[in-house]
């Protein structure tokens, strides 16, 4: 009933929900099954970007219904962590130690969103359906939803699309903020492994200039003065090792 790939090519990690059945909605045993998959790319020191991906052409539709039942009570025990599987997946995403890509083809829908907003950066097809939709179901946003759309793409983006139900596409989704890049959707995943592959030719630096940038930006993020000296000490480490690569060649 759906499951998380890894695949580690060339110093970068290819997460993909793969539920194609069910447009990769997510169930609670995914869910960890995704932060194992966190696990194992974080332990990896060749490791140096991820990927973040749906299977068969789009991204994820939320929550698989087959094994979460909104009308049932969410506060008995098994559904609370059942729900938190699927909650920490997302954060698990957002702490991974490396800098990530998602790569949105097809439909991103509630915990999708989640998912795609969990990531450093984001490339969307052009004609890719962006859907919060907790409302349109009588549903309060989950997932933290509010402050990771926000930090994303404002105020104003995380009202329209969380309290008023907007349907965006990708080429709207970059206009927002929401997404660095739209591009066809035949391009959207070689674009995301072509920037993904930057930072991989360098693990160690990506994994310390990304904890720089989470650290700084937030949320919160850090005042200028501060982000300066919190910087400093890994610019020398940096440029120190720069040095030391050069007298060794």
């Amino acid at each position: 009933m759906g499951s998380i790939g890894l695949e580690i090519t060339d110093g970068v990690a290819l997460l993909t929900v793969d539920a194609p059945e069910v447009r990769n909605g997510l169930t609670p045993a995914m869910g960890r099954e995704l932060a194992a998959a966190c696990d194992a790319v974080d332990a990896d020191r060749s490791v140096g970007a991820a990927v973040v991906r749906g299977a068969a052409g789009t991204f994820c539709s939320g929550a698989d219904r087959r094994t979460w039942n909104p009308g049932a009570d969410q506060a008995e025990d098994t559904a609370f962590r059942d729900t938190g599987a699927v909650y920490g997946a997302f954060r698990r995403v957002g702490t991974l130690a490396v800098p990530t890509v998602a790569a949105v083809r097809g439909a991103a829908v509630g915990a999708g969103i989640n998912l795609m907003l969990a990531t450093d950066l984001r490339v969307v097809a052009r004609d890719a359906r962006l859907i919060a939709g907790f409302l349109r179901i009588g549903l309060h946003p989950g997932g933290g939803f509010f402050t990771i759309a926000a930090r994303t793409a404002g105020r104003e983006a995380a009202s329209a699309l969380g309290l008023f139900g907007e349907e965006i596409d990708g080429a709207r989704a970059a206009e927002l903020g929401l997404a660095w890049r739209a591009v066809d959707d035949a391009e959207v995943e070689d674009t995301a492994l072509a920037l993904a592959a930057v930072p991989a030719r360098d693990p160690d630096l990506a994994r310390e200039a990304v904890r720089s940038f989470r650290t700084e930006t937030g949320p919160p993020g850090l005042p200028w003065d501060a982000a300066v000296e919190f910087e400093r000490a890994t610019q020398m480490w940096s440029q120190r090792r720069r040095a030391d690569r050069e007298e060794n060649r």
